[in-house]
């Protein structure tokens, strides 16, 4: 495009103006392509620069639901072992209930042989009793 402008500019100018002002467009014409290519590398670098920031920003950004992520599992496996721990004593004092309701179970059965045995004992003595007294009657 530079070209162009160099060329329908020159060909406007007159043989005498072309070597004066030739140089000066040129110049021009050069310095145009550096204000360019400087405008286009500032371009460039806001362009980067925007996408760095976008890419950081969302990189923070899943850090933070990472970390609160993590927070969470944390906190609920806390909370799964303090109710498995619960569970575990309360199974130990069920368990414990239940062996003492069995030995209380063993204790009054037992007492109630002995009782059965004591008046078995009493049926037996009295029974001999009053075959001793039909024998000593007869």
């Amino acid at each position: 495009m530079p070209e162009r402008l160099g060329s329908s500019a020159r060909s406007n100018h007159g043989v005498g103006d072309k070597k004066n002002h030739g140089g000066s467009l040129d110049r021009d014409l050069a310095l145009a392509e550096v204000e360019k290519e400087k405008k286009l590398s500032f371009i460039q670098a806001w362009e980067q620069s925007e996408i760095s920031k976008a890419v950081n920003k969302a990189q923070k950004k899943l850090s933070t639901v990472t970390a609160w992520e993590n927070s969470q599992k944390a906190s609920k496996e806390a909370d799964l072992r303090k109710t498995e721990e619960q569970l575990e004593k309360k199974k130990a004092e069920n368990g414990e209930k239940m062996r003492n309701k069995v030995a209380l179970i063993h204790k009054q059965a037992d007492e109630k042989r002995a009782v059965i045995h004591a008046k078995r004992g009493e049926d037996i003595l009295k029974a001999e009793e009053l075959a001793a007294k039909y024998w000593a009657t007869g």
